[in-house]
């Protein structure tokens, strides 16, 4: 008999769902066989969205035959702090003030339910099935709309007192930053090496920039155009990468004082540069690292989007 479990990654406008199947529990083995999404609703301050999630399990259970015995749980990563029995310490994004998600989901689904942190999610599955798979420890940093990150240590999320641990996002990296972060702080790292960061970097420089690049006169702007440009050979679009490759690198070299991992692993949207960007940031972490810290792998995490749904069902094994 099969025996399943369920991950599930909430975003701000689109659920991510994946069954998978249980090869080997005591190695933390799984594997993906169907994935799908459905739409995030936020009305109501984001009062449908367990119920949702519920309903699409069991409308999948339904479909396919699946008795409740064959399944373990469900686990679900969520955009905002989580404390380790589950309590939401506010989902700005979903609308979510503090309450127990995880009592809540497992009374409307009706079996066992974990709720942790996206990307202390996606870290955990990083750890057991991508990147990380090699190493005891780690950090994971996710570079998208937002910078995300998660600390797994011997197989464990480490959460911290009110489950904000790993939000290197908001670590101040410049504290002379006139514009505000959306946290409110000034100067946050999130502000530089996100995607929005990167491409308000970009935009900065070419105000004072008086050479020829490709990147000027255009009607919009993203982090591939950017990287792309640096692959090319433009000074402009160099100079941006090195900038935002110098940002994370240092930032990462403070985090390595902290945590010591074996490996971080760097995944999002930005992450698609390879180890064009991973190179630069790793030459900038090592020259900035103290030195019983410096010796850190820098890899580009495997399960590009479908780290989220891994770790999440890797919280019911």
């Amino acid at each position: 008999m099969n025996h399943y479990v369920y991950g599930i990654d909430v975003g701000g406008t689109s659920i991510k769902c994946g069954r998978f199947v249980v090869l080997n529990e005591a190695e933390k083995e799984i594997e993906l066989v169907k994935k799908w999404e459905i739409p995030t609703k936020l009305e109501e301050e984001g009062s449908h969205i367990l119920q949702d999630i519920s309903d699409t399990v069991k409308n999948d259970m339904n479909v396919n035959t699946i008795k409740y015995k064959e399944v373990s749980g469900v686990g679900v990563g969520v955009p905002g702090p989580v404390l380790s029995d589950g309590t939401v310490n506010r989902c700005i994004n979903l609308g979510w003030g503090v309450f127990n998600a995880q009592e809540e989901f497992t009374k409307i689904l009706g079996m066992p339910t974990k709720v942790a942190n996206d990307a202390n999610a996606a870290a955990l599955g990083e750890f057991y099935a991508g990147a990380g798979k090699k190493y005891k420890n780690l950090v994971m940093v996710s570079l998208g709309t937002g910078v995300g990150s998660g600390i797994i240590n011997e197989g464990q999320i480490f959460v911290g007192n009110n489950g904000a641990a790993g939000e290197i996002g908001h670590m101040i990296v410049n504290p002379k930053e006139s514009e505000p972060c959306k946290c409110g702080n000034y100067g946050c790292l999130e502000q530089y090496v996100s995607a929005r960061g990167v491409v308000d970097i970009t935009k900065r420089l070419l105000e004072n920039y008086e050479g020829e690049t490709v990147l000027r006169g255009r009607t919009y702007m993203t982090p591939e155009i950017i990287v792309n440009g640096a692959k090319t050979g433009d000074k402009l679009a160099t100079i941006a990468v090195d900038r935002v490759s110098e940002m994370l690198g240092i930032a990462l070299s403070n985090v390595a004082s902290v945590v010591n991992p074996e490996v971080f692993v760097i995944g999002g949207g930005i992450s698609k540069a390879g180890n064009f960007l991973i190179d630069k940031v790793a030459s900038a972490f090592r020259a900035n690292a103290f030195h019983a810290c410096a010796d850190v792998e820098i890899l580009v995490a495997e399960l590009s989007n479908n780290a989220g749904i891994y770790g999440a069902a890797l919280l019911m094994v």
